[in-house]
């Protein structure tokens, strides 16, 4: 079943994403937490200025 999901993403519009992980702190306990966006190449830039 892996085989497949890899194989579907390197075919066509799959290689013009990326998959970003940020790391944010949260205000109120002060815990980081992950999050994980699967964004265009082109908005990668964008996403981590923020």
């Amino acid at each position: 079943m892996a085989k497949k999901t890899v194989a579907s993403l390197q075919k066509g519009e799959g290689r013009t994403y990326s998959k970003v992980i940020r790391m944010i702190k949260s205000p109120k306990t002060g815990a980081y937490t992950f999050k994980e966006d699967m964004v265009p190449n082109e908005a990668v830039k964008d996403l981590l200025a923020k």
